[in-house]
């Protein structure tokens, strides 16, 4: 599968949540709730464990990516992702990429390639 690149950079072709719901795979989604329960401390159940990724408008969208605010603002300005944006990298999306290198090199990679 190639990338899928979600606003913020993360690649939405390998998560566990698109893949699941793509493939409609039950035990992927009882095997990452698990996961995540435990790295996130937080209690996901399986039936959670769909999305059919951050660039779709409707349809399902995993836990924090239906209520991203860095989401919220490329639909808001019309971007397809971060990299397009004339403020990048504005201070919130900054914080986020801290956290996330391989989603700073995929915006990198566009912004190089545009």
């Amino acid at each position: 599968m190639s990338k899928i690149i979600a606003v913020c950079g993360l690649d939405c072709a390998g998560c566990p949540a698109y893949i699941a719901y793509k493939n409609d795979d039950n035990q992927l989604r009882i095997k990452t709730a698990k996961e995540w329960s435990a790295q996130f401390d937080f209690k996901f159940s399986p039936e959670q464990i769909n999305c059919v990724g951050c660039l779709e408008a409707q349809g399902p969208h995993i836990g924090h990516c239906s209520e991203c605010e860095i989401r919220k603002c490329a639909q808001e300005k019309g971007l397809l992702n971060c990299a397009y944006c004339s403020d990048y990298v504005c201070e919130t999306l900054a914080k986020f990429l801290e956290m996330v290198p391989a989603a700073k090199a995929n915006l990198e990679e566009i912004r190089a390639n545009r």
